[in-house]
């Protein structure tokens, strides 16, 4: 559950002045000329009663102008064309949901890739456990997460007219961390809310997710966690990526053994250094269709963005409690990225 501070903020212009200003700027962009193309929407969820905001990648061709997607102060963005054409044919959908106190744009490495090989992707910000937006209250309404996820598949298929280019007969999830919950939930994993009450008790997870909630003196004690044990699965997504998966002890194990979809499970870094708290292996065991794999010399914020080179120095001088910067071995993150990309979509491609 690490948590982006204040670094990830984005200033807005305000009022009108402003809106003109923003509008004359991006005219000044230049044309794009990729196959990444981006878009964006909401969709209403009934859980939060609000909407969702949602990020498209989708498989474009030159034309538009030319964005830089999710870059700050601490990481890179990621090139995209906003307003290209859509290339013409319908395509497999991927979901990316992103870990607590992240949010859409810090998966833009992954998420052009996959455009560029013929996936739609899409991304929510996750209310109350986005950058700027979060809070560890929201961090424990964990079930809210899938439903958000719900919510956007709703928007998506049944609005055929907005959104042609999408297959809605293949859709995968793929969730990082928190995400990685959130997409086992989407196929039917399920929470024992007892095991969640007395995550924090003893046991040394190897994560931040603990010392946040107990920061902002949260117990979990103190709330109704009934919600969490319920069936959250969509039947629409057909097969899944796991990557890292957090509050993964909870889950029960009859559950796991009812999953019925293809899935691949990665957890980041060599056996023996994986923290307990996001550690798969056993819950991967159990599901009937899930192939586990390990990535060596990674850690668990190799999923993130590439950082810049100050950004380390930034998230120190933020006083973030997690090494969102480091990566255990010899390998750049740029390395690992490459590595995951080919396994991701290498799996996803067998799939559809």
């Amino acid at each position: 559950m690490s948590k982006f501070k204040s670094f990830t903020k984005i200033a807005a212009f305000g009022g009108v002045l402003g809106l003109s200003v923003w509008a004359a700027y991006e005219l000044t962009r230049p044309p794009y000329d990729g196959n990444a193309g981006i878009t964006y929407g909401t969709a209403y969820a009934p859980i939060r009663g609000s909407d969702v905001d949602f990020t498209i990648w989708y498989p474009a061709s030159p034309g538009g102008r030319a964005v830089t997607v999710g870059g700050n102060g601490v990481f890179y963005g990621t090139p995209a064309g906003r307003g290209a054409p859509h290339q013409a044919g319908r395509f497999p959908v991927v979901i990316i949901s992103h870990g607590a106190g992240g949010n859409a744009g810090q998966f833009g490495w992954i998420a052009a890739q996959l455009a560029q090989q013929g996936f739609v992707v899409v991304l929510p910000n996750h209310p109350g456990t986005t950058t700027g937006n979060a809070s560890a209250e929201a961090a424990v309404r964990v079930w809210e997460r899938p439903a958000d996820v719900t919510a956007v598949l709703d928007e998506l298929t049944d609005n055929a007219k907005a959104y042609p280019y999408i297959d809605p007969d293949h859709i995968s999830v793929l969730g990082f961390s928190a995400g990685g919950y959130t997409a086992l939930a989407l196929t039917g994993a399920r929470v024992d809310p007892e095991r969640l009450q007395r995550f924090c008790d003893d046991t040394d997870h190897g994560m931040s997710d603990c010392s946040f909630l107990a920061h902002f003196d949260v117990d979990l004690h103190s709330f109704d966690l009934s919600p969490a044990g319920q069936d959250l699965r969509d039947p629409r997504i057909t097969d899944a990526v796991i990557v890292d998966p957090g509050i993964v002890s909870t889950l029960t194990a009859e559950s796991l053994a009812k999953i019925a979809i293809p899935m691949q499970v990665i957890n980041l870094g060599d056996e023996g250094t994986i923290p307990a708290g996001v550690d798969a292996a056993d819950a991967a065991s159990l599901i009937p269709r899930a192939h586990y794999t390990r990535v060596p010399d990674t850690s668990h914020f190799s999923f993130l963005a590439q950082c810049k080179p100050a950004g380390a120095r930034i998230l120190e001088n933020e006083g973030e409690l997690d090494p969102l910067c480091d990566d255990a071995g010899a390998q750049s993150r740029a390395e690992i990225h490459a590595t995951l990309v080919s396994l991701i979509i290498g799996y996803l491609q067998r799939e559809t």
